[in-house]
């Protein structure tokens, strides 16, 4: 199989995930015989800096024209302090994401039985967690008018269509009908008039799929539910804003936001990304975790059809973290930095490698199975 991959680094720790991810693009070319021809773009803090837009022409033009994305993160703190209406990092993936119609960011939260005890959850909590968060992702407070007044007030303003709210539920309805036929959405609809609006059509398009149920949340309720009693999810759907806070906080659930991943879809390239921020403080230090960036790769295997590889992906993480081995912040038996672990999972897929006793770091970045 033959792809044009856009691979968007970023800033922060991005580049160094992403590279991580293109060691297990790379390898899974070599082990299946697919040809994934990759395209290095500029987003964020780095295009800003090279030429002042934190979306350049360029970066869209050949993203329109790829079969997928690979995103790292955007961000950097010297520009928080922006006068209002400057271009920022963030707005580099916010018009990325609008430009190229993918309003449905799709994020996968499952439990992993090796890492069950890092969460701060107990494990009976946790043990059978497996839903997914579909968050709107091009509507909402992010794209509203937004700005400060004479009097020194500030305002942003929250929009949504009804084909907005439209195209996402119909897609999570789908996958409800697939799974559990169960959907919680998620909103404040006792005060915002446009989460009335987010019940009335969901309401409304529940009719059409009668084998799902559907429950509603405030967003407040749902995040203490999400603590409390997190198994009772499957499908969550809501809003732009809202997904974003609950996104972060089932990283609490895996034990960190380092090992979720994401793809968002809609009409243009699909683009593939781990959930967490651009973490500018470890820059240089080696000490990211990957696992969502190369699980992010697993996904878009699954968007190309390519089953077994994904299947390979996550089986190789899953077993390297059975075997006690992940970065710092998971406090495994076995540290290993950024590099090595993608060059570990890299080197498992490559050479079928089954980890039957013990792995030794031998030289820089070799991972060498014993």
């Amino acid at each position: 199989m033959e792809k044009k991959i856009a691979i968007l680094p970023g800033d922060g720790v991005g580049p160094e995930v992403v590279e991580q991810g293109v060691k297990v693009l790379e390898a899974i070319a070599d082990r299946f015989h697919h040809q994934f021809t990759l395209h290095y773009l500029d987003i964020g803090a780095s295009a800003i800096e090279k030429g002042g837009l934190p979306l350049p022409a360029k970066t869209l033009e050949v993203c329109q024209r790829c079969d997928a994305i690979l995103f790292g993160a955007v961000g950097d703190p010297k520009y928080d302090h922006r006068t209002p209406g400057a271009d920022r990092p963030e707005q580099g993936i916010l018009q990325l994401r609008k430009k190229m119609g993918l309003f449905s960011s799709i994020r996968p939260v499952r439990a992993i039985p090796s890492l069950l005890h890092l969460s701060p959850l107990k494990k009976e909590k946790i043990k059978n967690v497996d839903f997914i968060i579909y968050r709107e992702l091009t509507g909402g407070v992010y794209y509203g008018e937004k700005g400060r007044n004479a009097d020194g007030s500030a305002y942003d303003v929250t929009i949504y269509h009804p084909r907005e709210i439209e195209r996402i539920a119909r897609i999570a309805f789908k996958q409800a009908a697939k799974r559990k036929g169960k959907l919680t959405l998620v909103d404040k609809a006792n005060v915002l008039e446009t989460s009335r609006l987010w019940r009335e059509i969901v309401c409304k398009m529940a009719t059409l799929f009668p084998t799902v149920k559907v429950d509603f949340l405030h967003i407040d309720h749902a995040a203490m539910q999400m603590v409390l009693d997190p198994q009772e999810f499957d499908i969550i759907l809501t809003d732009n804003l809202f997904g974003d806070i609950l996104s972060d906080e089932a990283g609490a659930i895996s034990g960190s936001v380092g090992l979720l991943p994401s793809v968002s879809l809609g009409d243009g390239t699909p683009l593939f990304e781990p959930i967490h921020s651009s973490y500018p403080q470890a820059i240089g230090e080696d000490v990211a975790n990957p696992i969502a960036t190369i699980l992010s790769v697993a996904m878009m295997m699954d968007h190309f059809q390519l089953y077994e590889e994904a299947s390979v992906i996550r089986y190789k993480v899953r077993h390297v973290l059975e075997k006690g081995i992940g970065t710092a912040e998971l406090h495994l038996d076995t540290e290993y930095s950024c590099s090595q672990m993608g060059d570990l999972i890299a080197h498992l897929i490559t050479d079928h490698y089954e980890m039957h006793q013990s792995i030794s770091v031998m030289g820089e970045r070799v991972a060498t199975i014993i």
